[in-house]
Order: C-alpha cells, then structure tokens, then sequence
C-alpha cells in the first residue's frame, strides 16, 4: 500500500481528500501546517506528498525546495486555489511533479496520481536497462538522478531526467514540446513555451560548455528539440 502524506490546511478539503483517497487504496498522513510538515516527512516513509501551496508556517513551494535540496525525489503533486501559469513554472522549476487547481474533481486527482506514480515505474524501468548514460565527459544517472556537467556534480528533479531521458533515447530526433509534455507528465496541463523552455534551460547549465551556444540540447524554432548525441557520433 503506498502512502501519501498530504498536507493541507483547509480541513473539510483534507477530510474529503482522506476519505477519497483511502477509497482508492492508499493510506494518507495529513498535517496541517507547513513547519510540521517537513518534520513529519522525516519521520515517515513516503511514496507522494499532496501539496498545498498557501499554508501556515512555510508555504508549499518553500518546502519543496527544501526537500529537493535534500536531494528528496519522491513525487510532489500540488494543490492551489490560484490557476496562474507563472505559479504553475514555478512549482515545476522548484521541483514539483504535477499541479492540480481548487475546485478539482476526485476522479480527476485520483488519475493524476495514477499517473504520476505509472510514470514513475517508466522511469524505474528504463533506469534498470540503462542506469548510467555518457557522453563526452558528461555522465546523468536515472537512478540516482544525479548529472555530471562542465560545472561538476549536480541533483536533478525526477522531471528533469524524464525530460532528458525522452531526448536521449531520440538522439538526433526533433522532438515536439507536445511530445515531451504527453510523455513526461501525461497531458497538455502546461500548455505553455515557458515550461518546457525551463527545463532545456536547466539541463543546457548542467552539460552544455557555454549553455548561450548549446552544443547537444538544441532548440529547433517553432518545432521543439532534438539531443544531438556525442560529438564522434555527427562525423
């Protein structure tokens, strides 16, 4: 049985989500209060954390932060009364996997845990395959979500290394930003530029020499983009 820790200060909201997801099979740790909140994370065993954004004490994205600073990759899913799409950037880039608004519909966040924790074994597998992919003096591991660039040693967000991992296994493929948004988080919920254009941007700062100029995450204008792979390979 996986389990959730759900932290939520609007307490008729978390009675409906306990009810909900226990219906659904999960077992559900709730807090209401941020500052308890990383606390009772520690002192858990995890497999998602539903969070609210605006809580009491530390808001939602703070600890977020926090926990991928730890270098905690377990799934975050947010909840938010705001539908704004700089929040919903911002959420990713902090480390966030999924985002869903108030008012939402039960079946609706039950899916997208679903989907989350499916997209999860996707990875998993594909890391079993093939843990560990070089090149050029570069190196990005799947399992343990750490890359190695220019600039040394770097955690990346489970999302970054989906979206590198898409790009990888296309190399020299041009890839829609549709595409990765289907593949890496299972539906058009960001169907902005900007959201695909910060991950690019974060995986060009860990392995591209001068990430003004990249030489292996290329941007194709108006279309997407495309993992040009090891030099040797393009001769």
């Amino acid at each position: 049985m996986k389990t959730i820790l759900l932290v939520e200060d609007d307490m008729n909201l978390a009675d409906g989500l306990i009810m909900n997801l226990e219906a659904e099979g999960y077992q559900v740790v709730h807090v209401a209060d941020g500052a308890v909140a990383e606390t009772e994370f520690h002192r858990g065993n995890f497999d998602l954390i539903l969070l609210d954004i605006m809580l009491p004490g530390v808001d939602g994205l703070t600890i977020c932060k926090r926990l991928r600073a730890e270098g905690v990759t377990l799934p975050i899913l947010f909840i938010t009364a705001r539908d704004q799409s700089d929040e919903r950037i911002e959420g990713l880039i902090a480390g966030g996997d999924d985002y869903i608004v108030k008012p939402f519909n039960m079946a609706e966040l039950a899916a997208r845990i679903q989907g989350i924790f499916r997209r999860q074994a996707w990875l998993g597998s594909k890391a079993g395959k093939k843990a560990v992919y070089t090149f050029d003096g570069r190196r990005i591991d799947f399992k343990s979500y750490e890359a190695s660039g220019p600039r040394g040693t770097v955690s990346l967000t489970r999302k970054e290394c989906m979206v590198a991992k898409y790009l990888i296994e296309r190399k020299g493929q041009v890839v829609s930003r549709d595409q990765l948004l289907d593949a890496v988080w299972g539906y058009h919920i960001y169907p902005t530029n900007r959201t695909i254009d910060n991950f690019i941007l974060k995986l060009r700062k860990v392995f591209e020499d001068d990430p003004k100029h990249p030489q292996y995450f290329e941007t194709i204008r108006g279309t997407g983009y495309r993992f040009l792979g090891p030099k040797a390979d393009r001769e």
